[in-house]
């Protein structure tokens, strides 16, 4: 068994939409990126990817490459489920929680982790997603970006 752990962050900007978890969630701000910018399937992605050693998302799907700009990370996530299959890994489990001020995520959490577990061919008590404030601190307490972390488990 291994494990592995992930880390993103974003800004929020002004005309984007908010795709947190393969979810667009509404709010007037939207996380700003190359791709879609989904900071929580990016961190689930470094975390599966970290706990089998074979890098990050910048090293297999890379900004600097045209065919990711504007990307749904929700299929890049399933490109990621076949790279470690590929390896000869399974996810046994995925825990990861959003690091966001506003808006408030809950109504929203059940959608995402159904949208890992499905990525990933998990029963969806094998994915558990968080939200949590920063009271207010940081660049995502005051409403700067948002951050996600993530940990997996792989067999």
């Amino acid at each position: 068994m291994r494990i592995g752990h992930g880390y993103d962050v974003h800004r929020l900007v002004e005309d984007r939409k908010l795709i947190l978890g393969g979810v667009e969630v509404p709010y007037e701000k939207g996380l700003l990126g190359h791709s879609d910018a989904d900071v929580l399937l990016h961190a689930v992605m470094d975390a599966v990817l970290g706990a089998a050693a074979l890098g990050d998302i910048g090293q297999h799907f890379p900004d600097t490459d045209p065919a990711y700009k504007g990307a749904d990370s929700l299929a890049l996530t399933r490109e990621v489920a076949k790279i470690i299959a590929q390896h000869g890994y399974k996810v046994c489990n995925i825990d990861a929680t959003i690091l966001c001020q506003r808006p408030k995520l809950a109504p929203h959490i059940p959608a995402m982790r159904q949208n890992i577990a499905d990525a990933f061919g998990l029963p969806l008590d094998a994915v558990s997603v968080k939200a949590t404030t920063e009271e207010h601190l940081g660049f995502t307490g005051e409403g700067l970006g948002i951050a996600a972390h993530a940990v997996a488990l792989i067999e």
